[in-house]
């Protein structure tokens, strides 16, 4: 069996993305990798060595300490499966881990500050390369906070992912290449359908395949850039950003989205453990641990707990009390 590393590289990208991963970044990494190595006349697997490695990190520069600890397990997970398949007999990757200190909260939108960005992303002037760009943006960050979707799953929409009929949205190929159904109201049902609308009138011959967020037509509206103009638009508005959390980011929509939701349950008298489930499915997660990564503390969901802890030990409080 050939030990030549760039072929064994694309084998495990082939294994992962055979398991259900998209695997993109990844791959890109391991061919940074295999570069490296071929420059330093390393072509065969085993002739990796730790010091090899070592200087390929060294090679990256990663400030971060998780950009640096993603690139570190992408290279870890990659030799420690050459072990597993009998290709080297251990793994010559002695670097650690960089500890993450500090960790910061993501910044929550309250239904307030989400209107405000988007009167201020619908407000945003056309320049030559992009018209349309207000009521571009808006709908896109509408898609993330009132739905909870990836920023790459909202730009990434065609014209037949919209079925205005059933007030559904089909979104394809988000984490882990799955697809799912995402139900909506009428006031985004309103806002999908105008956005149709724009894009069929401005090329009527677009088919169902065609984006539907598009300055050109032909590509969809790349996330970078959304994220990009999220962040022009936060400079903005001066929002005060509580101690500990981070600058708002444009994922934090899709954060607020599932804090919204479990404020609304407690709001609602209903019990959000029972329907932490749904919310997964909702949000395109595999369970709902990784759900759970989303429902950050605030005030108000503080508040509505304790709520519901006092109205359920009121009667053991009232029995205890003479």
């Amino acid at each position: 069996m050939s030990k030549n590393l760039g072929t064994v590289a694309e084998r495990f990208v082939e294994h992962r993305r055979a398991l259900g991963r998209k695997y993109l970044s990844e791959a890109r990494e391991l061919r940074l990798l295999v570069r490296f190595a071929e420059a330093q006349g390393i072509h065969e697997l085993d002739h990796l060595t730790t010091v090899s490695l070592e200087n390929f990190l060294a090679s990256r520069p990663r400030h971060r300490p998780r950009s640096f600890n993603h690139l570190l397990g992408v290279i870890r997970g990659f030799l420690d499966w050459a072990v597993i398949q009998e290709l080297l007999p251990a793994s010559p990757l002695q670097v650690r881990r960089r500890r993450v200190t500090a960790a910061r909260l993501p910044f929550i939108f309250d239904v307030a500050q989400a209107r405000r960005l988007l009167v201020a992303a619908a407000a945003l002037q056309d320049n030559p390369r992009a018209q349309q760009r207000g009521p571009t943006y808006r709908v896109i960050f509408a898609l993330c906070y009132g739905l909870g979707l990836r920023a790459g799953e909202a730009c990434g929409l065609r014209l037949g992912d919209v079925d205005g009929d059933r007030s559904l949205l089909v979104v394809r190929g988000g984490k882990f290449g799955k697809s799912r159904f995402v139900p909506h109201g009428p006031r985004m049902a309103e806002l999908l359908g105008t956005q149709v609308a724009r894009r069929r009138a401005a090329q009527p011959d677009s088919d169902p395949t065609a984006p539907l967020f598009s300055f050109d037509g032909r590509r969809c509206v790349h996330p970078g850039t959304a994220s990009q103009t999220f962040h022009a638009l936060i400079s903005s508005l001066g929002l005060a950003i509580p101690d500990g959390v981070s600058p708002p980011r444009l994922h934090d929509l899709r954060h607020s989205f599932a804090v919204g939701c479990l404020l609304r349950w407690y709001r609602e008298g209903l019990d959000p453990a029972s329907r932490l489930q749904q919310l997964s499915t909702f949000m395109g997660h595999v369970d709902p641990t990784s759900t759970a990564v989303y429902l950050t503390m605030t005030p108000a969901l503080l508040k509505q707990a304790n709520r519901r802890f006092e109205a359920f030990a009121e009667p053991a409080w009232a029995e205890a009390v003479p």
